[in-house]
């Protein structure tokens, strides 16, 4: 997982050395700009070969901002490490490289007459969302709601904070197929991707279960509580 995050963070430097029109160009050639694979002669046209898959990779690493990348790998760094334990570093980096290539997959077909690059690990990391919380579904997940300007603070098992996250993903990618004026920026479409595949990728890697001690299911010993950035 720190090997991630650290790609992550290195790259995003480098972007920080970029000037404006370097920083542009550099987030065209990388980040996964859908409508250069749906229409060939426009990627020809602007530079952008529709035989070059490298940004459906790449754009995982990629940011767009201070905020998106101190959220992202503090989501990861909440998600990641239970499960890294469980999974080995192998299988889990598998896990995010996998998820993250869905989640490409799933924003480019949703999107393909978007000529706007997509940048973000939050594919990936819906991923790892996903795998942690039907591997450790009674974690305690501490999730801030703001009612008007009163911030509340709620406990819930990681279950239920996944199938709310991923309902409300559902909503709004749905929402912004239906009426396209509602678009947010936000790539709904690769999370929902990358929270599908973890689920399903999760069955393929994780190792064999052995037998556990006796215990309740909401036995906090084997709940951890973390705190979460999401906010609803």
């Amino acid at each position: 997982m720190w090997t991630i995050i650290a790609l992550n963070v290195a790259a995003f430097a480098y972007q920080l050395t970029l000037g404006p029109n370097a920083t542009q160009a550099f987030l065209y050639e990388y980040g996964l700009v859908p409508l250069r694979y749906f229409s060939p002669a426009w990627g020809e046209r602007v530079g952008l070969p529709a035989t070059d898959l490298t940004p459906f990779l790449t754009n995982m690493f990629l940011h767009g901002g201070f905020l998106h990348i101190i959220l992202n790998m503090w989501t990861l760094h909440i998600f990641g490490p239970a499960l890294e334990d469980r999974l080995g570093h192998l299988r889990f980096s598998a896990l995010y490289l996998l998820s993250g290539l869905a989640a490409s997959v799933t924003h480019a077909i949703f999107n393909a007459s978007s000529p706007v690059p997509v940048v973000g690990a939050s594919g990936a990391i819906a991923g790892i969302i996903a795998a942690y919380a039907v591997r450790f579904p009674y974690a305690w997940i501490r999730v801030l709601v703001p009612i008007v300007v009163i911030p509340l603070f709620f406990d819930i098992p990681a279950l239920l904070f996944a199938g709310i996250w991923f309902f409300m993903q559902v909503l709004q990618g749905t929402s912004e197929l239906m009426v396209p004026a509602l678009g947010s920026g936000i790539a709904w479409w690769a999370h929902i991707g990358g929270f599908l595949a973890g689920l399903i990728l999760l069955r393929q890697l994780e190792p064999a279960v052995r037998p556990g001690p006796p215990g309740g299911p909401w036995e906090r010993t084997e709940s951890p509580r973390h705190s979460s950035p999401w906010r609803w």
